[in-house]
């Protein structure tokens, strides 16, 4: 199902502490969301071939088959690439961050974490994959001589015709760029506009997605320009575009 609103949400809860998957489950049912619970890996893989849920929060340090290795298989599916997932896990360490997220995670939570700032990162997550993205030319964002489309509607970004696939943070960061040429934003600054203002990542979280961002863009990846000592900006194409 695709949820409408945080309220009407399904997510998927893969943890193997039963005491943290009750806790999480207990507050994400305050918040009005139906919480299932899978406790290794292997079951999170055959429940979410029965029944795709809206969102999927993924300890790594599972008894059978890893969160990494969870995470590599759901985005390697065409099914089940675009289902939005927030790692939650002791692993806490700068190069396990970055292997999150470079394999497609949307957010990552370290342990111990409050209940109030992980419900936080749910609904941010949700809200992103449900409401519709700021507009130009109608439902779509065409930039370079219409070699590069955004369509907010579809939630697709096509290179040369392609359809690439993009998480949600990926997505939201080229969003804002492109629809704000020329202007260089900050790494908080984008952090704010694609996670929300209370939320703190760091600087090396952000240059991940852009440099896995820059990758799937292929050619046009050099248009995501880094500004040194300040942030980002999408180059300016007015002269290029249809």
């Amino acid at each position: 199902m695709s949820a409408t609103t945080t309220a009407k949400a399904e997510i998927l809860i893969v943890e193997d502490e039963p005491e943290i998957a009750e806790l999480i489950e207990f507050h994400a049912q305050r918040e009005g969301m139906i919480a299932r619970t899978c406790h290794s890996g292997r079951l999170a893989l055959e429940a979410i071939r029965k029944q795709i849920p809206d969102l999927i929060v993924l300890d790594l340090m599972l008894p059978d088959l890893g969160g990494l290795e969870v995470c590599r298989r759901l985005k390697q599916a065409e099914e089940t690439r675009n289902i939005p997932i927030v790692m939650v896990t002791a692993k806490g360490e700068e190069s396990d961050i970055v292997a999150g997220l470079e394999l497609g995670a949307d957010d990552y939570v370290t342990k111990p974490f409050s209940p109030r700032v992980l419900m936080a990162r749910l609904k941010g997550v949700l809200r992103r994959n449900t409401e519709e993205l700021p507009r130009e030319d109608g439902n779509r964002v065409v930039l370079l001589g219409g070699s590069l489309v955004i369509d907010a509607d579809r939630h697709e970004t096509l290179v040369d015709g392609n359809k690439i696939d993009l998480t949600l943070t990926e997505f939201g960061i080229l969003q804002y760029l492109a629809t704000r040429k020329g202007f260089v934003r900050t790494r908080d600054q984008i952090i704010a506009s694609v996670h929300g203002k209370h939320t703190v990542l760091s600087n090396r979280t952000v240059d991940v997605h852009v440099t896995a961002l820059r990758r799937k863009l292929l050619r046009h990846g050099e248009c995501v320009e880094t500004v040194r000592g300040v942030g980002y900006r999408f180059a300016d194409a007015r002269a290029d575009e249809a």
